[in-house]
């Protein structure tokens, strides 16, 4: 029944995605397909928020593989926990969707026996919410979960953020989550709106879907999730200096490397070197706050570009600070650019670019400007525990 209802969810929810056409499960080959059945198997649905990158296929697989090594596969933290965290990381960078997601499968894990988390205030993720306890507050059968939101809350910063809370062998399964979800949260603003839930569902009744939601996602989040068994999607890298602190735990290590990897050779294929550069020098001083009041200060400095790259500039400066303010404006811009480029680079008797690769080109530019903010984020995590505690027992 829950796979049947999640299926049905999925027939609404790939219409909501903005700007893009995702491929469909029954259309699904080679890389996509394998992506698609592991995400079917581990997860428990085909999330919109992993399907939006399949125009992209190496991206798909690289999303895929930070999502489930992060959050899904079993380690020394609790899947609650980690929950716990992305409900807090996604406040903080204002995205309502993934909030919704994470709060409630919180909540239906909440609902096995082991107690009922309390209620009470949450930040909604939309622009100027404030967060507040994951979840309504920690639940007793959950140790470390309180410290661990409140870490999550204080980490989106350059200047709050703060050691970790937990013992040495927790605090990479922690960051991974945090990275990860920097990286997805934007990649969620950009394409899909402020709810998992149909726009046509009524307000009295979203609620209670919500509350459905979190109970199909339940069986799923208590499923086992073997460790490492995305590392066939994508070829072995080098893990980058600035994920130094996966270190120690290989199937974290390989997961980033990897993913890293393929988004970043998406990124060399879809922005010119100017952008990448303009975006790398933006991030360097950046340190988490907003970037600025709407979306002059992304346009004032896409101008020292070349006019024809100028609306990548804009859509990779307001994807990595600002991804809630990338509209139907800002990408159509950049597609439009993109099929310029095209037309120009298409010579005498061959065939006219297709759509797909403008779509392509999109979600690698996008993945490749939200990993690049995600990435910087995780950097200025102090990788070192806040105390050397042995590690505590916590029930699964």
């Amino acid at each position: 029944m829950g796979r049947m209802l999640s299926r049905v969810a999925l027939r609404g929810s790939l219409s909501q995605v903005r700007h893009l056409s995702p491929v469909r499960p029954r259309a699904a080959r080679g890389l996509v397909a394998d992506v698609y059945a592991q995400a079917e198997r581990d997860f428990g649905m085909l999330a919109p928020p992993v399907i939006l990158h399949s125009p992209a296929p190496e991206v798909l697989a690289a999303c895929w593989t930070l999502l489930r090594e992060s959050l899904l596969a079993d380690g020394a933290v609790p899947r609650a926990v980690k929950e716990a965290v992305a409900t807090e990381v996604s406040a903080g960078n204002a995205c309502p969707y993934c909030v919704d997601v994470h709060r409630e499968t919180l909540r239906g894990l909440a609902g096995e026996g082991r107690g009922a988390l309390r209620s009470g205030p949450v930040g909604d993720g939309r622009a100027g919410a404030r967060s507040g306890p994951a979840a309504g507050g920690p639940d007793a059968a959950w140790p470390g979960l309180a410290r661990a939101a409140a870490w999550a809350r204080a980490a989106g910063t350059r200047d709050t953020a703060v050691r970790p809370p937990l013992h040495d062998g927790h605090v990479r399964e922690l960051t991974a989550v945090a990275v990860t979800f920097h990286y997805l949260n934007r990649m969620v603003n950009v394409f899909l709106g402020d709810s998992p839930l149909p726009p046509h569902v009524p307000p009295g009744a979203r609620g209670p879907a919500m509350r459905l939601l979190g109970l199909l996602m339940r069986p799923a989040a208590r499923r086992p999730v073997v460790p490492g068994q995305s590392r066939t999607l994508l070829p072995v890298a080098s893990l980058p200096a600035d994920l130094a602190w996966a270190r120690g735990t290989p199937y974290l290590e390989g997961a980033f490397a990897r993913a890293a990897a393929a988004i970043e050779e998406g990124g060399r294929r879809s922005a010119p070197g100017p952008v990448r550069e303009l975006l790398a020098a933006t991030l360097e001083d950046w340190d988490g706050r907003p970037a600025g009041l709407g979306r002059g200060w992304a346009a004032e400095a896409a101008s020292a570009l070349p006019p024809a790259q100028r609306p990548a500039g804009r859509l990779a400066l307001l994807t990595a600070l600002a991804s809630y303010q990338v509209d139907e404006e800002v990408v159509g811009e950049f597609l439009r650019a993109q099929a310029r480029e095209r037309v120009f680079r298409t010579g005498p008797g061959e065939r006219a670019p297709r759509a797909e690769s403008g779509e392509r080109a999109l979600v690698e530019l996008t993945a490749w400007a939200s990993l690049a903010a995600a990435r910087r984020a995780g950097a200025w995590l102090p990788s070192a525990p806040q105390d050397r505690e042995p590690a505590p027992s916590v029930p699964r």
